[in-house]
């Protein structure tokens, strides 16, 4: 099959942005040239550049077809309106069967005029977050200028343009030439493929593959701190944004002003992240090093010591910054923050961040004794945990809400418990993080999720579709975690009205389906009431799957189906409910009366391991009635012709359905 290479060659794509806009170019072109079937495409994104290779077909064959139109002799309305469709005019019709029809060829293409058809209009609708118009000349936009299209098939050039009319596309016309390293390979030079591509790039200092440049910055940045007896700070997005700033990484060791050390480490990794890319440093013993890495996009003449000397200047400066507010936030205590805060606005529709404090305060109280927390403890937490908002340096840095709170609360003498529950209360902030353990801060985290979603809900700021500017789906997802990872007893029904229980659940069925457990267990669980004690649920939808597991468990299953949708046909013929009890006087095979007694038998078990939560034991209570249900089924004619037999039947099954509807909805469950 023939190649086809395709780059798109700008000036400096923001790193955040690039690998989106890679599997967006190997979405669309997937979809663009369908036709071609492209095959083992692969796609790369640097500071400059969106590549693509693909296997393509050589073209398209040509297709014969027959339509058959309108009856010989049909309205001329009718006529046209077939001709129309097709594009076809009435000398190419002929008769068939009473019949006109129309013989279509559609003569084969090749995969070059394909391409070229197809690339101008899907560059010009490229998805990019945000893009720019340059010079006068066109209304083509992208993300930074673009400066070459270079696309060949098998070393040719596939010949396009972006003209669109009178609009010249900025002159931009596809060929065979990129460029190499802006400062130590300058220039353009021509490629006839992928290998060719890759191989010529590499030898004009670019990179092409940014999972190779990152594992050369860990390899760099390690080697560096293993030379000084010292760790890398692990930070998986700090590497790819390098990776996405430079061609050619070359890491270099600078050193942090000593007079800088006693600021907390997270107020040094932060500044040093945010403002400057670099990457942090540990001792042996885990505090933070006085050095940083650096990463050049060059090799520098000097072996790195002018660019070293200029970063650690400018390092300086950033630091001197982060002291002042450090300083100046000490000044006062965390609470003398707090009236800031009705200057602050949480949401249109739900009041200040004070008022949010206010909320929180009684929510926190309220979870406390739940969560084994002290009570004051968690409300005091709940007072101070937004006041560092207001701070210089949170309002300098925001990634380090929280983590202020925590230092300002204990330089202002406050308990250690409600100090951590500050810091610790907003997360989990990712999948990947840690629960707050820490029986205060969980308290914490717990009142200000639900204050999230409840107050949100309320506002009319429901997620739709995938929009979730709120974030509220992550805020339900973190109430789950916390409530299991901590195996807290919480009726969630409590502080959440049954819009955002339903919310919660909803939430957990996609973790459960995430995690690769029967999430429609949950729904069958649900389904029987509202129930607000996640643990619980959870506890019993486990053991409803462990005797669904079981032969016993799964012929039981089948039986209440074929129950229930009896049930469901009589029903609806006769228009009425079989819902009353059954009358032992009616019985008249021996299969009756024992699907009865075990029945009779059941029920009480059932009902007195619901109440202990003794879910295994109701299960086992439930496959008692296995062998009974398949030997009613087996011998007993549910639809006799004496109607007091059938009606009798039809009580007696209706008593099976509400017997297993105790413990969850069986029609719920998939497959």
């Amino acid at each position: 099959m023939p190649e086809l290479l395709l780059e798109l060659f700008s000036e400096e794509i923001p790193a955040r942005m690039q690998a989106r806009a890679a599997e967006d170019l190997a979405r669309l072109v997937g979809a663009a040239l369908a036709p071609l079937a492209p095959q083992d495409v692969q796609t790369f994104h640097g500071p400059r550049r969106l590549a693509l290779v693909a296997q393509v077909a050589p073209g398209t064959p040509e297709t014969r077809s027959t339509e058959r139109g309108p009856r010989a002799g049909a309205p001329e309305q009718a006529l046209a309106g077939f001709l129309k469709k097709h594009g076809a005019t009435r000398d190419s019709l002929r008769e068939e069967g009473g019949y006109l029809v129309l013989d279509r060829v559609v003569p084969a293409v090749d995969a070059a005029t394909i391409i070229a058809r197809e690339l101008p209009s899907l560059l010009r609708r490229f998805p990019w977050p945000r893009s720019m118009r340059w010079g006068g000349t066109s209304t083509f936009a992208w993300v930074r200028p673009l400066r070459r299209i270079l696309c060949v098939l098998d070393g040719a050039v596939v010949p396009f343009d972006l003209r669109e009319g009178e609009d010249d596309g900025h002159g931009l016309a596809s060929g065979n030439e990129t460029e190499g390293h802006r400062f130590m390979a300058p220039g353009a030079f021509a490629v006839a493929g992928f290998d060719d591509y890759r191989a010529e790039l590499a030898a004009r200092h670019v990179i092409l593959d940014a999972a190779e440049r990152e594992a050369l910055i860990r390899k760099d940045a390690a080697r560096l701190a293993a030379a000084e007896g010292l760790s890398v700070v692990e930070d998986p997005g700090l590497i790819a944004e390098i990776a996405g700033l430079t061609e050619w990484p070359v890491g270099l060791m600078g050193r942090i002003d000593a007079a800088f050390m006693d600021l907390p480490p997270e107020v040094l990794r932060t500044s040093m992240r945010v403002n400057q890319r670099y990457l942090s440093l540990r001792n042996p013993d885990g505090s933070a090093a006085a050095r940083f890495i650096v990463f050049a996009n060059v090799v520098p003449a000097d072996g790195g010591a002018a660019i070293v000397a200029g970063n650690e200047r400018v390092l300086r400066a950033r630091l001197s910054d982060a002291r002042f507010f450090w300083d100046q936030d000490r000044r006062q205590p965390l609470e003398a923050y707090l009236p800031k805060l009705a200057e602050v606005t949480f949401h249109a529709r739900l009041g200040s961040q004070r008022d949010r404090v206010d909320r929180l305060m009684r929510l926190a109280g309220e979870i406390a004794p739940l969560a084994g927390a002290d009570r004051a403890l968690a409300e005091r937490a709940a007072l101070l945990c937004k006041a560092d908002l207001v701070t210089g340096m949170v309002g300098e840095f925001p990634e380090l809400q929280g983590v202020m709170g925590r230092y300002y609360a204990l330089a202002a003498g406050e308990d250690g418990a409600v100090a951590n529950a500050i810091r610790d209360h907003y997360a989990p902030r990712g999948a990947d993080d840690d629960v707050p353990a820490e029986k205060v801060a969980v308290a914490l985290a717990l009142a200000d999720r639900i204050d999230t979603l409840t107050g949100f809900f309320a506002a009319g700021e429901k997620p739709t579709g995938s929009g979730d500017p709120f974030a509220l789906r992550r805020a339900a997802l973190g109430i789950i975690r916390i409530v299991r990872d901590n195996d807290l007893r919480l009726d969630l029904a409590r502080f959440v009205d049954a819009e955002v229980l339903d919310f919660i659940f909803e939430r957990l069925r996609v973790q459960l389906r995430a995690e690769g457990k029967r999430h429609d267990i949950v729904a069958a669980v649900l389904a029987r009431g509202a129930d607000g004690d996640l643990l619980r649920v959870l506890a019993r939808a486990e053991a409803i799957e462990a005797l669904l597991r079981t032969e016993d468990g799964a012929n039981l299953r089948t039986a209440y189906a074929r129950a229930a949708n009896i049930l469901r046909i009589e029903e609806k013929k006769d228009g009425r409910a079989y819902d009353a009890p059954p009358d032992p006087r009616h019985y008249r095979e021996v299969q009756e009366q024992a699907l009865a007694a075990a029945l009779d038998t059941a029920e009480p078990a059932i009902d007195t391991h619901l109440a202990s939560e003794d879910f295994v034991a109701a299960m086992t209570d439930l496959a008692a009635l296995r062998a009974p249900l398949d030997a009613f089924f087996d011998h007993v004619t549910v639809n006799a012709p004496e109607p007091e037999l059938r009606e009798n039947r039809l009580y007696l099954l209706s008593r099976v359905r509400r017997a297993m509807d105790r413990i969850a909805d069986f029609s719920k469950l998939e497959g």
